[in-house]
């Protein structure tokens, strides 16, 4: 096997499954991209295997602790256990994050499940290239959870895949029914997974949703970026007295209009851009009881965090001049790049800048079907808080 020898001191020493490519002290072998690659240190101990591609800032991600090829039999057997761990923490496998990448020993693999339909990215290169494999390993698995007619859907439709060289597309795979109606918390959803966001829902936000309704009985809600509509028809189903859920497309206005029609619940779907949408709302005077701020990633880089941040406090400081006293703020971020620490520091700043303050009531972090790895930080991505204004001093 060809191989790689890390630096002293390089991140993969202590405990990551990443080496990027300043961290390599010398390759040997001839490495071919998406080919595996033994990683060594400078006494030549072997430090696992890993996944290689020269054209990625992540030259290799380490798979394994020993020596392991990806066959059929590896992506069986870590299937089972991403299966089995979910199982464990009493997770809902009708609809669900099967498998995450790196946090389940298959870096660049992700398989969402709702109802009938897999939904399958391969967003490295060595998983691109064996991916007849992981279909194969998956029909299995797929076919007890689901029976006969499952579906699965390539959605590789995502841009980090430029970043490992490769091309997007997106197509069936197996099966015709990519719409499917499906169970999350007690509400009916209808997932286009071959067209919708993502790979057709938030998943790693599900017990957000619960969370946040439980505070919204006799609340005047505002849902930004509203997505499915999911936040909404929590709140409406927990008694909410009135929910506006903002999308920028009329596609999905009409989708949370949809939802909202399955679940018997009253919301005004509307298509906005969220920025100008609380700009307007606060020229009109309006007032929410509670807001709720859950937007796409902001940035994907370093290089634009500055930019992002200045967007985060846009919208923070529109919602808090729009909260009644009392209200409430559940507000996210999923960028791995914005700290939970500077996204409190841009929270208090758009609280000086309001001249409002706000008590911190709760805390939130993605679902257990994310799982986070306490060696690698960047497993760990989405947090959110939920504040209550408080008078002024």
């Amino acid at each position: 096997m060809a191989g790689i020898i890390v630096k002293p001191r390089s991140r993969i020493l202590h405990g990551h499954d990443w080496v990027y490519g300043s961290e390599i002290l010398k390759t040997f072998g001839d490495p071919a991209d998406g080919g595996l690659v033994s990683i060594r240190d400078g006494r030549d101990r072997l430090l696992g295997t890993g996944m290689y591609n020269s054209r990625s800032q992540i030259v290799a991600r380490r798979f394994s602790r020993q020596r392991q090829e990806l066959d059929l039999d590896f992506f069986r057997r870590r299937l089972g256990q991403a299966i089995e761990y979910r199982r464990r923490r009493k997770i809902d496998l009708r609809a669900c994050r099967l498998v995450w990448s790196e946090s389940d020993g298959l870096p660049g693999l992700i398989i969402d499940r709702y109802g009938a339909a897999f939904v399958l990215q391969t967003l490295t290169l060595a998983m691109d290239q064996r991916q007849e494999l992981i279909v194969e390993a998956l029909k299995k698995d797929a076919a007890e959870l689901a029976g006969p007619d499952f579906v699965i859907v390539e959605r590789n439709d995502a841009p980090v895949r430029r970043a490992e060289g490769m091309e997007t597309r997106a197509g069936l795979l197996r099966g015709t029914a990519t719409v499917q109606r499906v169970e999350i918390l007690g509400l009916e959803f209808e997932i286009d997974v071959l067209h919708g966001q993502k790979t057709g829902f938030y998943l790693d936000q599900v017990e957000n949703y619960r969370s946040v309704a439980d505070w919204a009985f006799g609340r005047r809600v505002l849902d930004c970026f509203a997505n499915q509509g999911a936040f909404s028809l929590a709140c409406a189903k927990a008694g909410a007295a009135a929910v506006t859920a903002v999308e920028i497309s009329a596609e999905a206005a009409a989708q949370i209009a949809a939802n909202a029609r399955l679940n018997h619940a009253t919301i005004e779907a509307i298509d906005a851009n969220v920025f100008d949408y609380l700009k307007q709302r606060e020229a009109d005077g309006a007032q929410y009881d509670l807001i709720i701020l859950d937007p796409p990633s902001f940035t994907k880089t370093k290089e634009k965090l500055h930019d992002a941040m200045r967007g985060y406090k846009e919208i923070h400081l529109r919602a808090f001049k729009l909260l009644s006293p009392n209200g409430l703020l559940a507000t996210f971020s999923c960028s791995h790049h914005v700290g939970v620490d500077l996204f409190r520091d841009m929270i208090a700043e758009s609280l000086v800048d309001a001249k409002r303050s706000a008590r911190l009531l709760a805390t939130y972090r993605q679902n257990a079907d994310h799982p986070i790895l306490a060696a690698i930080p960047e497993t760990e991505y989405l947090k959110g808080f939920l504040l209550e204004m408080a008078p002024g001093r």
